[in-house]
């Protein structure tokens, strides 16, 4: 799965054909690695342990909680381009950058670390993905990506402000 499909819906979307598959891909790729990204912030949301377990339970739920908006809205954007979103997480894990989560892990310490690296890695793709989407001219997928961006790395900082330096 390569998060393309060979052939779009007939849509009146005023972007050239070539380009509307692109962004699609790249869409597709996204809305992956968010799929993903909302099972690590769940995965340390169920396992956390430790003193301050109630703080960081509900940070990292409320953490998947916006996760979870982004794959709606990459999922819409795709269909908007009259391509097929691909968000199972069978394809997800296919077409996700992320670095597996550890499964095995319960320490605050450790599931701030390993969150805080997959939010940064998703972030990254979101700002690489706003610079692509405007060389392709498509200014629409390059704002969503911005805001999606901009939500990240805010989470991000709530995330990595529980590390102690």
């Amino acid at each position: 799965m390569d998060g393309s499909h060979a052939s779009l819906r007939e849509t009146r979307n005023s972007l050239p054909e070539n380009t509307r598959m692109q962004i699609i891909y790249l869409l597709n790729r996204l809305l992956g690695a968010t799929i993903d990204l909302r099972a690590h912030a769940k995965q340390a949301h169920w396992n956390v342990r430790g003193p301050n377990f109630i703080a960081l339970h509900k940070l990292f739920d409320e953490v998947a909680g916006v996760i979870d908006g982004f794959s709606d809205d990459l999922a819409e954007r795709v269909a908007a381009l009259g391509g097929i979103a691909l968000g199972t997480v069978q394809v997800a894990t296919k077409l996700t950058e992320l670095k597996p989560y550890p499964a095995d892990i319960t320490g605050e310490k450790l599931h701030i670390e390993a969150l805080s690296a997959s939010l940064a890695i998703f972030a990254k793709a979101m700002r690489d993905s706003i610079e692509l989407s405007d060389n392709l001219g498509d200014v629409v997928t390059a704002d969503l990506c911005t805001g999606m961006c901009r939500e990240a790395e805010k989470q991000l900082w709530l995330v990595e402000s529980h590390r102690l330096n």
